[in-house]
């Protein structure tokens, strides 16, 4: 992108006996390259699908309001940090978040930080083989705080800007590897997952060509520059379809071009999007004529953490299937990770769930090389669907007990409301629960 990018101007558990899942299976990775995400208490995975746009600067929400419904894009991107960031953010502030979530846009945070020292460009702020580990750590720390600042919740997908470089140069292309591998380690101590904006020609061949090594820590996404006007997310020249196969890909098909919709003219490239992006809490406010109790699980057994008195304002990040409570059994879960019924909130409605909040997920990374998805918590239970390739993310959702396979019995149900063994999910544990994924009710 013009101004923007410069990459393509240059061209409790119990047994420890093996339950067989597929052939071929490993234990699981206890580092690289499926490293766990420590996800919070307050936290959750927002999905994207279909087009979106980036432009330099943040547009105002003026502009947001006028392209909403009038043009193709559901999601925008910000560039919300790094030092080598060009352009101005006037309107990049928590409130200006707040309100383009609230106006229904969802947000595909950049960082545009430190640069390969072999870059096609003038970036002044850049890495290298040496120093490139500190770099992507650093990096990294920032845009966490950053991102915190402006109400970029736990569970967001930051996305590293890495521009277009030499791949003739082997010590640069080791020394991005080494970047984006400390940059996904410690998005992944920090709660959150970890993307990359690369060229197909560059970053996502040398990502791709070390998918599996065990030296590097593999991004959870990739957000892939060609502009060839083919918004396609399968079917890239410089990685195979099993690489980032899970809602775990971008593509930036044309740049750098003016559009104009609702009468606002915006100077963009065009995005396609099947993966992570940013959460955002919406405010919503308790309706029940008593205080409404918050719980530590999306059930009225679970113990109560606080209570809301009527009226008071709640920020919800997500939704899951829990114990009914009169007309629903969805539950919501707060920016401070209790529970409380839904029910008693100002949601849309109160017997099913709300469209415009995701469901509630904790993705792993899958450790094995391909993972058997099955009808129920057990190997006894039918496979179902594809099998999941290595790396792809595990969109789990709730876990329950099963059939023991490896170290554990737990098993985790899937977005698509499928069941993996959670041995062969990069979570906190390969033998035990792992906290924030509540239990399945």
């Amino acid at each position: 992108m013009a101004a923007r990018h410069t990459i393509l101007r240059a061209a409790a558990v119990l047994g420890s006996s093996l339950a067989i899942l597929v052939a071929g299976l490993t234990v699981p990775a206890a580092a690289e390259p499926e490293t766990p995400v420590l996800y919070p208490s307050g936290s959750t995975v927002t999905r994207a699908v279909g087009l979106g746009f980036d432009a330099c600067t943040a547009p105002s929400l003026a502009a947001l309001q006028a392209w909403k419904g009038t043009s193709p894009y559901s999601t925008v991107n910000i560039y919300f940090g790094g030092n080598n960031r060009a352009c101005a953010q006037p309107n990049l502030t928590s409130s200006w978040v707040r309100d383009a979530v609230a106006g229904g846009w969802k947000l595909l945070p950049t960082y545009l930080g430190y640069q390969p020292y072999c870059m096609f460009g003038d970036k002044p702020n850049l890495f290298t083989a040496d120093n490139a580990t500190a770099r992507g750590t650093s990096d990294a720390g920032d845009a966490v705080t950053r991102a915190k600042a402006l109400g970029l919740l736990p569970g967001s997908a930051l996305y590293a800007d890495v521009e277009h470089y030499d791949r003739a140069v082997s010590s640069c292309r080791t020394a991005v590897l080494r970047y984006v591998s400390a940059w996904t380690k410690k998005l992944h101590q920090s709660g959150y997952l970890a993307g990359v904006y690369v060229h197909q020609d560059s970053g996502l061949r040398d990502l791709s060509d070390s998918y599996s090594s065990t030296t590097y820590a593999r991004p959870d996404a990739v957000w892939m520059a060609r502009w060839d006007g083919n918004s396609a997310l399968t079917g890239w020249p410089t990685a195979p379809n099993s690489h980032w196969a899970d809602f775990q890909r971008a593509k930036q098909y044309r740049g750098d071009h003016d559009e104009t919709w609702g009468g606002v003219t915006i100077n963009i490239d065009s995005d396609s999007l099947r993966a992570p992006v940013a959460t955002v809490a919406r405010t919503y406010r308790v309706t029940s004529s008593t205080s409404l109790n918050a719980r530590t699980g999306p059930a009225p057994t679970y113990p109560v953490v606080r209570s809301y008195s009527p009226g008071a304002s709640l920020s919800v990040m997500c939704q899951t299937t829990g114990q009914q409570v009169h007309t629903t059994s969805v539950w919501n879960r707060l920016t401070s990770g209790a529970w409380v019924s839904d029910y008693y909130v100002s949601t849309p409605s109160n017997t099913g769930f709300t469209q415009v909040l995701p469901r509630c997920i904790y993705p792993g990374q899958v450790t094995t090389t391909s993972l058997n998805a099955r009808t129920g918590p057990g190997t006894s239970y039918a496979i179902t669907g594809s099998p999941l390739p290595r790396g792809a993310l595990a969109h789990v959702m709730c876990q329950d007990r099963g059939s023991t396979v490896g170290s554990t019995r737990v098993w985790n149900k899937l977005r698509d409301g499928r069941w993996v063994s959670d041995y062969y999910v990069s979570n906190r544990s390969s033998s035990t629960w792992s906290a924030p994924v509540p239990h399945c009710p």
